[in-house]
């Protein structure tokens, strides 16, 4: 990825938070605008984020809430390379604390999401496709998600590759195939300081 690429990138992460946070908002107050209560493990918003252009898909959720823990929840982004009927494919997963700030990205293991697999230089082909141009939940999301897949495309594909050497290398019990293994749930991670790093 070029170096100007990135930046842009960068600079639109920066201003999709800039102009949320001038109306007192954020990525997460934004996704859940017709929210009348989270509740953990629901997909937000009901029916997930899907752009019939690029095969792009999201949808954020979290998980029962922990004393002490700073992640509220991730987006979970995905590509169908064939449309809504075809094969989805998780591509990675973006933490964010409770006031929406970027924490890390993440792989997880095929059990979490039920996707269709696809190994990793088949599914860093897709990176570039995620790209969400619709006006739901808010646009600026939607921006602010696909500025991430590129402002951090590198760390993203070497995360899937490490996520395919995870699976490789894991022992699981002999009647469990590795990509199935409850016990193996994130594969890989980048962890942020909450800047653009």
């Amino acid at each position: 990825m070029a170096e100007e690429a990135v930046e842009l990138a960068r600079r639109e992460i920066a201003y999709c938070e800039t102009l949320l946070a001038k109306g007192g908002l954020n990525v997460l107050s934004e996704t859940f605008r017709d929210t009348a209560e989270i509740k953990a493990w629901d997909h937000y918003p009901t029916g997930d984020v899907f752009d019939p252009t690029s095969g792009a898909q999201w949808f954020y959720h979290c998980h029962p809430a922990e004393e002490g823990a700073e992640e509220h929840g991730h987006f979970h982004c995905f590509l169908r390379p064939q449309g809504p009927q075809g094969p989805i494919h998780h591509l990675a997963a973006v933490g964010v604390d409770a006031h929406g700030r970027l924490l890390r990205l993440f792989t997880v293991n095929q059990w979490v999401v039920g996707d269709d697999w696809l190994g990793a230089e088949g599914t860093i082909a897709l990176l570039r496709r995620f790209d969400v141009q619709m006006p739901r939940p808010s646009y600026l999301v939607n921006r602010w998600l696909t500025a991430i897949f590129t402002a951090y495309e590198q760390q993203i594909t070497d995360l899937i590759r490490e996520r395919d050497r995870t699976l490789l290398a894991h022992r699981q019990p002999e009647s469990v195939e590795a990509r199935q293994d409850r016990a193996l749930e994130v594969t890989s991670e980048f962890k942020l300081s909450g800047s653009l790093d």
